[in-house]
């Protein structure tokens, strides 16, 4: 099937996100569409999703103008749509999530979940995916949601399959196996829309690429005849940084200190500290326990064993209210479960950590509020309309800004940065990146939780390398490459 998008514009009352965008993907093609959070990749996608009408603009299959006016005629056309924010049910199964709308049933009318699981462990072997159909959906991490919508893309035979962020949560291995199965589905004719940050992944996977830029096309071609740095110059209008971002600054006293940090199944006898002024740095591979030792550390992963202390004083922190009492900051890993209220405008989300602090004769002062998340809003430049409107109205990238001017205005002693970036555009990460080393020269104490290598390699003074819940090794920015960093998350 071949796509074309002529002339497409779409506005959001004064805010024009689509102007005059042309796109097109053919049989057996993998074309890369990028650029920042805001850009408008999302907007184009759902009105060919059929979740957006556009204002003006023609949609061409195989030649024949189609206007989709809801998902499902999208569906029925042969497009299928794996979103950035995950569309699955965690109180049903992994079967019943993927025949959600078209599930089978048997000739006397019920149900028929034996043919439905078939189906299901029939595209799992394709994969090479060890998945129970029967497991709920609420079990399984971030990779593996991620896999079962992918899954779901490949059980629909869709003949076009758009992919939006589709690796962000995977692992190295897992992120080659979906490689592996976009290469298989191109050979079948299969056309693949691949919407990402990681210009390596492009790089790899791509054949050709288009780049938007503040709801205007700005560049296309193959991938074949450019390369990551002209990709992320197209992105961001300018040249970006690729060098390491470490200075050389004196570090206070220590902040945090652990002494044998053990939760079973999760993190066993983990020890480190963390100096003011310091950005260390904890890496591995996905389910190494990092997250889960530093979800401890804030209150929020339940009981732990071992010692921690605050300033060299000792500390057992219960919960988080006691963590933002003490100082200590989590911008966590997953933004849509954790990190902001969807039921709350921007500035709401934006400040909720510092309210008690300006409560005034029992009433919040808005206006207090409002002017601190300006300042950060204005320092962190938020793409955004009305302070308002609710935080979904944000793009990605956005929406992790205001999480991290949540606790900026908190003012904490260490702040745990997990995963900062992570679906994040080049412009977005380099903002993030600038905020940590500012924080780091005010005598911040800052950690990092990443998976990107390169990410500890350019931020952090020292990196802690997990492996199974324990830590295999630490090195010192010197000693710090991608090699060696792999070599103790691998276990060698």
């Amino acid at each position: 099937m071949t796509l074309e998008m002529r002339g497409i514009y779409k506005s959001f009352g004064a805010n024009d996100v689509l102007r005059d965008i042309s796109f097109s993907v053919g049989p057996g093609e993998i074309c890369a569409l990028l650029g920042e959070n805001g850009a408008g990749k999302s907007t184009l996608m759902n009105i060919l999703g059929g979740v957006l009408p556009a204002d003006r603009g023609t949609v061409l299959l195989d030649g024949r103008e189609t206007v989709f006016r809801n998902p499902a005629e999208s569906l029925s056309a042969g497009i299928a749509f794996i979103h950035q924010e995950l569309n699955l049910v965690n109180d049903l199964s992994i079967y019943e999530n993927m025949f959600i709308g078209r599930e089978l049933k048997t000739r006397a009318g019920f149900l028929d979940g034996r043919e439905m699981c078939a189906r299901c462990s029939e595209v799992f072997r394709r994969m090479d995916v060890d998945l129970d159909p029967r497991a709920m959906v609420r079990e399984l991490d971030a990779s593996y949601k991620q896999i079962v919508e992918i899954a779901r893309a490949l059980l629909m035979e869709a003949s076009i399959i758009i992919m939006d962020e589709p690796t962000t949560s995977l692992t190295d291995p897992e992120i080659d196996r979906v490689f592996e199965m976009m290469r298989n589905l191109k050979s079948q004719g299969v056309a693949m829309v691949f919407i990402s940050h990681k210009l390596r992944e492009v790089m790899a996977v791509c054949d050709r690429y288009t780049v938007l830029r503040d709801g205007s096309m700005v560049a296309d071609g193959k991938v074949s005849e450019t390369d990551v740095d002209e990709l992320a110059k197209h992105m961001v209008g300018h040249e970006v940084r690729t060098q390491s971002l470490r200075k050389e600054r004196e570090l206070g006293e220590e902040v945090l200190r652990a002494e044998g940090l053990s939760r079973e199944r999760s993190f066993e006898d983990v020890s480190f500290c963390v100096r003011a002024g310091e950005v260390l740095g904890f890496t591995g591979l996905l389910g190494d326990g990092r997250s889960e030792l530093f979800q401890s550390v804030f209150g929020s992963g339940g009981k732990y064993q071992g010692q921690l202390y605050l300033e060299g004083r000792p500390v057992a922190v219960h919960d988080t209210k006691q963590a933002v009492e003490l100082g200590i900051g989590y911008v966590p890993r997953d933004r849509k479960e954790n990190g902001i209220i969807k039921d709350m405008d921007i500035l709401e989300n934006g400040s909720i950590v510092t309210w008690p602090r300006h409560v005034r004769s029992g009433l919040i002062s808005w206006k207090q509020v409002r002017e601190a998340f300006r300042k950060q809003a204005e320092n962190l430049r938020i793409k955004m309309g009305s302070e308002e409107d609710l935080i979904g109205s944000l793009s990605g990238g956005n929406q992790q800004k205001v999480v991290l001017a949540k606790w900026l205005n908190a003012g904490p002693k260490v702040l745990i940065f997990d995963n900062p970036t992570q679906g994040v555009d080049v412009g977005a990460k380099e903002d993030i990146y600038d905020t940590v080393l500012e924080l780091a020269a005010g005598g911040v104490a800052v950690i990092v939780l990443s998976s990107e290598a390169q990410e500890i390699i350019r931020l952090c003074d020292r990196a802690i390398v997990m492996y199974h819940g324990r830590v295999q090794g630490e090195l010192p920015a010197g000693e710090m490459t991608e090699q060696e960093i792999m070599r103790l998350a691998t276990g060698a």
